[in-house]
């Protein structure tokens, strides 16, 4: 999701609760004859894949399910939470996992540094989190620390994980300080950044890295290539299996699998966000030293930050502008834009107050991507 970057902005309000990351118990324990452990089986998730049509011009979305948090079973029509490589955290209203009585539109309603409903432990840390385009279209999320078992994914293929520190909110408002409906910004944030840090190193990050994928794999997740065909625009979207795969095997990790890996960098106090640094070209023109972030939650239009741009309003690519992205690790990627299709948007970062690039779902139609925990790299590779 189209977070907003520019992390100094955001506000911090909380007392000091030490966070406990404590990974699910999951883990295969088999042994050959001589006792050597044998390599556990990777696990796999599904996602939803969504398809909307306005004016011609088709929307997708991906979304991953959370079936139960603490003890409380989470109701089918809230569920699902938008699956997204552009932020580190899960993000949930709590309208209808709380009693009503317990939320305010300044806060949640207890008294001392935490309490526990449905299992879920509710901390006083409060915190805001900024969602946009740009300076002129902030929504802000209000909301709490909170901690809890989670179980991800449906009956068939899920994992839990036992306790994982999230984030709770009671309001979400517009630029203009409007109310936004509940659940406008559920969010399953799945990279290693740091999608809110609270004070004693306590923070929020991908749910993912909290999972013990067994014996023999590393920390991190691969995404397959998405494709367009299984993208469904009925009431009941099916589920599309095995699109997620938790637990990465040396073959995956090795420069033989054929993806290009980018190292991370440490952004303290924000974690080891996903931005791989690259050269962009767009009509000729070319940006040096750009950063670009591949992001699931943003959902059709991508957006280039060019200090060099001439505007304090975004510019919009003219439809057969040609768009290439070259990043310090070797991967290419290039597209057209279209009419309808891979809308692009350039900007100024000074003005837009995002200096990050972005690229949108469309980029995971035809390119695969992972993300290795333990090591701190990102993959991705052309289908």
């Amino acid at each position: 999701m189209r977070k907003r970057y520019a992390a100094q902005n955001l506000l911090f309000i909380s007392a000091a609760v030490v966070l406990f990351a404590i990974t699910s118990c999951k883990k295969d324990r088999t042994t050959t004859n001589n006792n050597t452990p044998v390599t556990a089986t990777p696990t796999k998730l599904g996602l939803y894949e969504e398809a909307q049509t306005d004016n011609d011009t088709v929307y997708r979305e991906v979304f991953i399910t959370v079936t139960q948090i603490g003890t409380l079973t989470v109701p089918d029509s809230l569920s699902d939470q938008v699956f997204d490589t552009g932020s580190g955290g899960m993000v949930i209203d709590a309208h209808y996992i709380l009693p009503a009585n317990m939320i305010t539109s300044t806060g949640f309603n207890f008294t001392g540094d935490s309490t526990v409903v449905d299992g879920i432990t509710i901390t006083n840390q409060k915190h805001i989190i900024q969602y946009g385009d740009d300076n002129n279209s902030t929504a802000t999320v209000s909301g709490n620390l909170c901690y809890a078992s989670v179980t991800i994914g449906v009956t068939n293929g899920n994992i839990v994980v036992k306790r994982l520190p999230f984030y709770m909110y009671y309001k979400s408002v517009d630029n203009n300080g409007k109310a936004l409906p509940p659940h406008e910004f559920d969010v399953f944030g799945a990279n290693s950044g740091y999608d809110v840090t609270f004070p004693n190193n306590a923070f929020i990050t991908s749910p993912f890295s909290y999972f013990d994928p067994g014996t023999g794999l590393t920390k991190g997740f691969k995404m397959a290539a998405l494709g367009t065909a299984n993208f469904s625009d009925q009431n009941e979207v099916p589920l599309t299996p095995d699109v997620i795969t938790l637990g990465l095997t040396a073959d995956d990790l090795s420069s033989a699998s054929g993806f290009s890996m980018s190292q991370l960098t440490e952004s303290p106090p924000y974690g080891y966000q996903p931005y791989i640094p690259a050269t962009i070209t767009y009509n000729g023109t070319i940006v040096n030293d750009a950063s670009i972030l591949f992001d699931t939650g943003t959902n059709a239009d991508n957006y280039l930050e060019d200090p060099s741009l001439n505007s304090r309003n975004a510019v919009v690519l003219p439809t057969n502008a040609a768009v290439s992205v070259s990043t310090t690790s070797g991967f290419k990627y290039a597209y057209t834009v279209g009419k309808l299709d891979n809308l692009t948007y350039v900007e100024n970062p000074q003005y837009s107050g995002v200096p990050v690039s972005i690229f949108s779902l469309n980029f995971f139609f035809d390119n695969e991507y992972m993300l290795d925990f333990t090591d701190h790299k990102l993959g991705v590779k052309s289908n």
